[in-house]
């Protein structure tokens, strides 16, 4: 399937106060489907007076109460209405989404709208679960006055959500879920690369009665129209899920005006296989911690970390798998590893395989593009015998390949997992409950799976150490993110 198989209509505009509209300048950009790197749509390149309108009207909607003052349940019945317009268009938003970003048509039924429907009940729950405490304070001036004093949860404002392109749905559900369920206003910036299904979901919310204003869609690049609605004054809040590079800009951005920011960012996520785990079982873990969304995850298993007894026979068998996938349309149920997103990152990816190679990695399977047309990459082995410093070791590659060091002692494998500036996520792979435990406390990782890799849920926090970010996603945690604080202090 591709463009002209797609029987639904493509909506192109932007969204702003309520309504769809094209941007101010006039310019567009193009947005490819992946696959066969063919033209899908033009959409609107939003310069700074689009992002201004945008930020206008969200912050009107915001100070005019027509929704931080809304009654908490309301703002819960709106996004449970928008959670079954989505599953009720699960399958056009599905095939929108495979069309646009390229991904395993079951993988978007299942997590994008799948997800996304899950993360909006979850989060309109917590619209009618805010709370506050009271305090017993200790002022004993003047005599014989006594005190009241409470603290409440408010809104945090405007916010500015910037969302990447491997999970453009479920990503921009990620952010607004939880803004709105706090009665904050909201302008989402999809990624260039993926705008459909965002701009998409601003119709649904439209449709299920959402005062204008409220969210906003805008289109653009993120240099231009990103930069602008991050530095934006009447914007209170940024949250933003991207790269390192990018979220370092953003955060210096944001500390110079004193705004609010939350990033997720880059990972270089290990996988620590223990001498006792079931080599099949750590075989399969493993090549499905690195290939899942073609290996286009912020916590991607990239680092494979083996006892060296079993280091020969786990790498094999997991080029095995990778030679063994089937790449092609996201569209097409025989295939099981789609392209990467743009031609862009797909060079990117090719060439840090290059400079493995070229720095000594051995590349046991993969490396190629697999002799097609569109944005395809090789789901690649590159085995590390002698633990090199590869720039593959270090940097992020997002992409499928993954890179496999032996190790003697776990010691030196949880010392390896820890030589980088990043730290989302790890998982550790082993049948005994102690070294698991072992493992879990020494690594610096937002989040350690045991026997498991790249589980997420809208209970569970999200959200990394070191130069992975600053904030977490979901839970509980992810209401102080959109709130604030206020202190009330009652004499009598």
């Amino acid at each position: 399937m591709d463009r002209q198989d797609f029987t639904h209509t493509i909506r192109t505009q932007m969204f702003v106060d309520g309504r769809f509209c094209a941007s101010g300048n006039g310019r567009t950009f193009a947005v490819f489907n992946p696959a066969t790197g063919t033209e899908i749509a033009q959409v609107p390149d939003a310069g700074d007076a689009d992002i201004d309108a945008a930020v206008t009207a969200a912050r009107r909607a915001f100070e005019a109460d027509t929704w931080r003052r809304m009654p908490p349940a309301e703002r819960e019945r709106l996004l449970l209405k928008l959670a079954d317009l989505v599953e009720r268009n699960g399958d056009e938003l599905a095939a929108l989404e495979t069309l646009n970003q390229g991904k395993l048509l079951g993988f978007s039924k299942m997590l994008e709208v799948g997800g996304s429907v899950q993360w909006l009940r979850y989060m309109a729950g917590w619209a009618t679960k805010i709370e506050g405490s009271t305090l017993d304070l200790s002022l004993a001036f003047p005599p014989g006055v006594r005190y009241n004093a409470s603290t409440r949860r408010v809104p945090a404002g405007v916010v500015a959500a910037i969302v990447p392109w491997n999970f453009p749905l479920l990503m921009a559900v990620w952010k607004i879920a939880p803004a709105l369920a706090c009665g904050c206003t909201v302008v989402l910036k999809p990624a260039e690369e993926t705008p459909l299904t965002a701009i998409r979901l601003a119709e649904l919310a439209h449709e299920a009665g959402f005062p204008p204003g409220v969210l906003n869609v805008v289109t653009g690049q993120g240099e231009t129209a990103g930069a602008a609605l991050v530095r934006h004054a009447g914007v209170d809040k940024v949250t933003f899920t991207g790269s390192t590079e990018v979220g370092r800009i953003i955060g210096k951005q944001c500390a110079n005006d004193l705004k609010r920011v939350s990033l997720e960012l880059g990972g270089k996520s290990p996988v620590i296989v223990l001498d006792d785990c079931d080599p099949q079982r750590a075989i399969e873990g493993a090549a499905g911690a690195i290939f899942f969304n073609h290996g286009q995850v912020c916590t991607a298993g990239s680092r494979l970390y083996v006892p060296r007894a079993r280091f020969d026979e786990i790498v094999e068998g997991i080029a095995q798998v990778a030679r063994n996938t089937v790449l092609g349309s996201g569209f097409d149920a025989a295939t099981q590893m789609g392209p990467l997103v743009s031609a862009r990152h797909r060079a990117k990816v090719a060439s840090m395989i290059a400079q493995g190679r070229a720095e000594g990695g051995e590349i046991v399977a993969g490396g190629g593009d697999g002799n097609r047309a569109g944005y395809f990459v090789e789901p690649t082995v590159i085995a590390n015998a002698t633990n090199k410093p590869l720039t593959v070791v270090r940097e992020e590659v997002f992409g499928p390949v993954l890179v496999a060091m032996p190790y003697d002692d776990v010691d030196e494998a949880i010392a390896a997992a820890n030589a980088s500036e990043y730290g989302l996520g790890a998982s550790v792979w082993t049948n005994q409950l102690d070294r698991a435990l072992r493992v879990v406390d020494a690594v610096q990782a937002g989040t350690v799976w045991v026997n498991t890799h790249n589980m997420v849920d809208p209970a569970l926090p999200f959200g990394g150490f070191k130069a992975s970010g600053i904030g977490r996603e979901h839970g509980r945690a992810i209401i102080d993110a959109y709130t604030e604080t206020k202190s009330v202090c009652i004499a009598y």
